[in-house]
């Protein structure tokens, strides 16, 4: 790539797409040059032309058409130099047939001249033998440079042939333009010169550019200085974004661990509260029976004394009464002294009592503040927000520690940040944290992680609402010792790009994606019909032909060809876009899903509830339905590179799961728990470690599964720039490309969590 301070060589101009017009993607036809100096054929100018304007494709500025149509923009004479330059080598070409003499049909009357073996540059005519040795004898023409025709085809002379090239006028054919009108700052020929421009002050061509090159010089080198300072911005630009992408998925971890943190401590005190709810009626229950047991012995007591004291009196004769008289007004004198119990005894009723923040409708325990990024200095090596110097020193340690915490904040009622000690811990790992419970304050933000204090800001925004929701539903628990432990893949972001090329004529539908090559991609646009090539830095490198008509849907990559789905058919074609050969597939099913197989000489389909496998002649290899029930619809294939058997993945829309089954279809793996939070399973990928990550764009999230099937969590979320996911594919085993619904990709590389 050229600098901006270098300049261009001849060579790299017309060996670049310099001379291909960037609309129509052939080389430029009466080349017309735009005020923003973008220039396209004037034809494509014309279609593009609305209402008397033309939007730059390019650089999307919008300039008005001259009244006389396209054809009155500016001619560029550079482009055109170098196009005839282009053709006069390309024309007559040695491996075509022997180009002929142009002057032996002038001399000697025939039609055809001799075989060419020499080209004048000065007359841009080719030249046999004998014209060649009498073109150098004449007067006119012994200063004319004649070299030798294969040296010119070969580009030897090029530097030479243009400084020899004349620009021709376009008003009078075979007038060379000679001279430059300074008041109209209009290019004449001898011509042009007479009439109307006889009286005005005419300087020739050379002389010109000797005094107006020093002006466009001065322009050109504040334009470069301009440049340097657009890249430094940019560059800063791109970190900060990059900076911005890092904090949003590090405070997006941090939200889901502080709502799981609040959520296990909330659990963890209703587990209590229930417990000592327990322990309190037991001892109630237990001090009641042995008190109901008391009051029971004491009330047979005393209903015996009383009914034998009620038959003493009702049968017994008066001696009889007499004589038991005593004893029975004793006892009964010492049951009536009997400390009874007025009442019951007192029991203690348990009564709930709710914080008033979980009431109040304007408790946030989780908030958002939002801190402008200091600009680093040059050379700085501290992250986003770090400065340097003993004022900006002093001012933080001035700012309450409050104002300085960056990420989520636990917040009490009032708004004020709920109490909690941090200890500081010196690691390498970025955002590890010691977090310190203070049971001392209210039960409700117990547990509730206090938020790494990364850098110090020295001014911040703040913003205090409700954090909104992004799935529609909690995720799910970790599985069996992951929770926290670090054991799981976490993203890096490493680049993002648009996938609308000058020539699509409407916005990208990316239905497709794969691996093509070393560290490329290939892009299946269903709406532009083109397999579109790009790297992961996100440079275009072309498309893969397709046939004409054919809109690609899902695609994959084998050794040497590529195969994709178009409507009802199968297509594999070799990367020049030749079809190898095409098959029919069933109606009844709107998309087939694609996947190469590990070893990479065969492609899998899925069609109507099972699986077809085809070799690269286009012989049927296998079929087989997976689990064995045809009721099965799988909208995305992925083969495991781990598994030496062929097991592969599929989403199944019909049974709404994720299923795993081996090389004969057996399932061997299936998932449909609530970690796909009711949406239908979309695309699918994995990585060199086995790992499952799979889309839900409903909730715009990329979750992971073990290679057995069993959901491990969330991936990627809408704070890692998801919006409406569609499709991805894994790149190198370690590159996760996401593609959205706008046509964008996102490239995350996947860091293992032994990396």
């Amino acid at each position: 790539m050229v600098s901006h301070g270098s300049s261009p060589s001849l060579l790299e101009a017309l060996s670049s797409d310099f001379l291909a017009c960037k609309i129509c993607l052939e080389q430029l036809r009466a080349p017309k040059t735009l005020p923003c100096l973008h220039t396209y054929c004037q034809d494509c100018l014309a279609q593009l032309a609305d209402g008397g304007r033309v939007r730059c494709p390019e650089c999307r500025e919008t300039v008005p058409v001259p009244s006389e149509g396209v054809a009155a923009f500016k001619t560029n004479f550079f482009v055109n130099g170098l196009l005839d330059l282009v053709k006069a080598r390309a024309c007559g070409d040695l491996r075509a047939g022997k180009p002929a003499c142009a002057l032996c049909p002038l001399v000697g009357g025939t039609s055809a001249g001799g075989p060419a073996t020499a080209r004048c540059l000065d007359c841009a005519d080719d030249l046999c033998q004998a014209c060649a040795d009498g073109h150098r004898c004449t007067r006119q023409t012994h200063t004319h440079r004649v070299v030798d025709l294969v040296g010119y085809r070969a580009g030897w002379y090029d530097e030479e042939a243009r400084e020899r090239q004349a620009a021709q006028c376009p008003q009078h054919p075979g007038e060379a333009l000679r001279f430059l009108c300074q008041p109209c700052s209009q290019l004449l020929c001898r011509e042009c010169r007479l009439d109307p421009h006889l009286d005005h002050p005419c300087l020739p061509l050379a002389e010109a550019v000797r005094a107006r090159r020093p002006g466009l010089e001065g322009l050109l080198a504040g334009v470069d200085n301009n440049l340097v300072e657009l890249e430094a911005v940019r560059r800063v630009e791109k970190e900060a974004l990059a900076r911005l992408r890092e904090q949003a998925a590090r405070v997006g971890t941090q939200v889901e661990e502080a709502a799981e943190g609040v959520l296990r401590a909330l659990l963890a005190q209703k587990q209590e509260v229930l417990g000592q709810l327990r322990a309190h009626v037991e001892a109630a229950e237990e001090a009641a029976r042995e008190r109901l047991a008391e009051l029971e012995g004491r009330e047979q007591v005393a209903r015996a004394a009383a009914a034998f004291a009620r038959r003493v009196l009702s049968l017994g004769r008066e001696a009889e009464i007499l004589s038991l008289e005593g004893a029975i007004a004793q006892r009964l004198r010492q049951l009536q002294g009997c400390p009874w119990a007025p009442g019951p005894a007192p029991c203690l009723l348990p009564q709930l009592e709710l914080h008033p923040g979980l009431l109040d409708k304007n408790c946030h325990l989780l908030r958002l503040s939002f801190e402008e990024q200091q600009p680093q200095k040059d050379g700085g090596k501290n992250g986003a927000g770090t400065q340097g110097g003993e004022e900006s020193q002093s001012r933080r340690e001035d700012e309450p520690k409050t104002e300085r915490q960056g990420g989520v904040q636990p917040q009490a009622r009032d708004g004020a940040q709920t109490p909690k000690e941090e200890k500081a811990q010196t690691t390498r790992e970025e955002g590890a944290q010691t977090l310190e419970e203070d049971r001392a304050q209210t039960p409700h933000e117990d547990g509730g992680p206090q938020p790494h204090r990364g850098g110090r800001p020295n001014k911040k925004k703040k913003f205090k609402g409700r954090l909104k929701s992004i799935s529609r539903e909690p995720s799910p628990a970790l599985g069996p010792n992951l929770d926290g432990s670090g054991l799981l893949p976490r993203p890096i972001f490493s680049c993002s790009f648009p996938t609308r090329m000058p020539g699509d004529k409407r916005s990208p539908r990316i239905t497709g994606l794969c691996p093509f090559g070393p560290r490329e991609i290939l892009v299946a646009d269903e709406q532009n019909r083109a397999l579109k090539r790009f790297s992961l830095n996100g440079d275009y490198k072309g498309t893969v032909p397709v046939p004409e008509g054919c809109s690609p849907c899902s695609v994959a990559a084998l050794q040497s060809a590529v195969a994709f789905s178009a409507g009802a058919r199968l297509y594999l074609i070799n990367p020049d876009g030749e079809v190898q050969w095409r098959r029919a597939l069933s109606l009844s099913q709107a998309s087939h899903a694609v996947a190469a197989l590990p070893s990479g000489d065969r492609v899998a389909v899925s069609v109507a509830g099972h699986v077809e496998v085809y070799n690269m002649e286009g012989s049927l290899a296998t079929r087989f339905i997976p689990g064995g029930k045809a009721s099965r619809g799988l909208r995305a294939l992925v083969f495991l590179t781990t598994s030496p058997q062929g097991h592969f993945v599929g989403s199944d829309w019909q049974q709404n799961s994720v299923v795993i089954c081996d090389g004969l279809g057996q399932v061997v793996g299936e998932y449909k728990g609530p970690g796909l939070h009711g949406c239908q399973p979309g695309s699918l990928s994995v990585d060199k470690k086995g790992y499952i990550f799979l889309t839900l764009r409903e909730v715009n999230k990329v979750v992971i599964l073990d290679p057995k099937g069993s959901l491990l969590g969330d991936f990627l979320t809408a704070y890692h720039g998801l919006e409406k996911p569609r499709v991805t594919t894994m790149v190198d085993g370690r590159y996760l490309v996401v593609s959205l619904s706008n046509g964008t990709i996102h490239v995350f590389r996947v860091r293992s969590p032994d990396s």
